[in-house]
């Protein structure tokens, strides 16, 4: 019996150590802040609003599935910022290091965009077909920004174990442009008191009959940056200014037929906000502006939409405006009845919010700007690509990106008819632009 009585504070004393062992275990687990955008997408996601975009790059070789499985093992543990799953707290969500081995590598069999659901809990996804490798992301964890920079390095690691003479040159390290900073620069940057600056008017959306459910359209038009230029410097704009302005008038002209109309067509352009505040942050860090142009009477020109847009984007493109729209949001956010509000409150709030902003807007069109390589890597690199998925009353979004002297204009939509498509390309023919289109044959009967 005295044994018995030795052996049981033991056994007891062994359970309380392995639970403390546990409990600090989980304690350790690395975890962080939603930034104040993603705080919105875990409430609006799921299978018919996924809340995911997808860049790509086209190289000039076959991919080699089990080498791209190999390279997104190598940098997925060093990669802070996608190497995370998203949990469900009292008050908030927040993103926690996942730490599973990394999501399986697959030739893609299905429409982008989808929802991103099992996925070993991971929230972005990694597909190839032929040439081309796809990055797609829950945008809860970055932006384009953050996006592309995570598929530079993924392309630089599956070069580098494809071709021997460019690991012996480079070795196995990461870029030296290629950040790992998580800073949360929306609540380093802003300002207490701000006013509010977005849109809550409903915009005119363009309806019809959808696609297929699942189905999902992409439309690429290819263009060559030198002639582009030439031709909105005839017109005294932006390479961005003329396509949003191209875009608004094929609505007007397609949509409308020419006619007034008694709501605007409003386009949503995301900024980033990097450049203004010297941030290399992977993690979101843009803000929305909207171009808006009223249809108040018949027969406007193409210079007269230009010109509408130019002021009302270079009006709201400035530091001032920029900081005043994300410390709105940030300093809601800081509020001690918001911050004590219990989660499924919230999320009752947000999903009304973003119904009023969403229907404020005709479409959106973000511009990913010039994607650079490293001088090793650009005899293998062909294209990049990069498109939105859907969101309420927005079935067709346009984006932008460039590699070298090729821009590509790309169209997401899950509508049938694709006269606003064809109205935008026409248009930049018209002025001289030479367009190759490229689809994903959805259209095709």
């Amino acid at each position: 019996m005295k044994r018995k009585s030795e052996e049981a504070p033991a056994v007891e004393n062994e359970k309380r150590g392995r639970k403390k062992k546990e409990e600090k275990s989980y304690r350790d687990l690395r975890w962080e802040r939603l930034d104040n955008t993603a705080h919105l997408f875990p409430v609006i996601a799921g299978e018919s609003m996924s809340n995911v975009y997808r860049i790509s790059v086209t190289l000039k070789e076959l991919i080699e599935p089990k080498l791209l499985q190999e390279a997104l093992d190598k940098i997925l543990p060093r990669f802070d910022g996608f190497n995370l799953r998203l949990r469900t707290g009292m008050f908030w969500y927040y993103l926690e290091e996942n730490g599973k081995p990394a999501p399986r590598v697959y030739e893609e069999n299905t429409f982008p965009c989808r929802f991103i659901g099992q996925n070993r809990s991971y929230l972005f996804r990694v597909t190839y077909y032929k040439y081309r490798i796809n990055l797609e992301v829950f945008h809860v964890l970055a932006d384009g920004m953050g996006g592309i920079n995570f598929l530079k390095e993924l392309t630089y690691q599956y070069l580098r174990l494809a071709h021997q003479e460019i690991r012996e040159k480079l070795g196995d390290s990461f870029s030296s442009h290629t950040s790992l900073n998580r800073e949360d620069s929306f609540l380093k940057n802003y300002r207490k008191k701000a006013q509010k600056g977005y849109q809550s008017k409903r915009a005119y959306l363009i309806k019809g009959d959808r696609l297929e459910p699942g189905e999902f359209g992409v439309m690429h038009g290819y263009m060559q940056i030198p002639r582009l230029k030439e031709v909105c410097k005839g017109y005294g704009a932006s390479i961005n200014e003329y396509l949003v302005a191209v875009y608004i008038f094929s609505v007007y002209q397609e949509c409308l037929h020419g006619m007034p109309s008694q709501r605007p067509i409003r386009v949503a352009v995301p900024v980033n906000l990097r450049p203004f505040y010297q941030s290399i942050t992977t993690k979101n860090f843009f803000v929305m502006v909207s171009a808006e142009f009223n249809a108040t009477k018949e027969g406007y020109t193409f210079e007269e939409v230009l010109a509408v847009t130019k002021e009302s984007l270079r009006s709201q493109i400035n530091r001032e405006h920029l900081e005043e729209l994300f410390s709105y949001n940030v300093s809601n956010e800081k509020l001690l009845a918001t911050r004590a509000t219990p989660l499924f409150i919230k999320n009752i709030a947000m999903r009304r919010i973003y119904t009023v902003s969403a229907l404020a807007n005709t479409t959106t069109i973000t511009n990913i700007g010039n994607i650079t390589v490293l001088e090793d890597y650009e005899p293998y690199v062909e294209m990049f690509h990069a498109f939105l998925a859907m969101s309420r009353g927005q079935h067709i979004k346009g984006t932008i990106c460039s590699y070298k002297d090729t821009l590509v204009f790309s169209f997401s939509y899950d509508l049938a008819d694709v006269s606003v498509q064809k109205g935008f390309f026409r248009k930049l023919s018209e002025d001289g632009l030479e367009i190759e289109i490229e689809s994903n044959g959805v259209n095709y009967e």
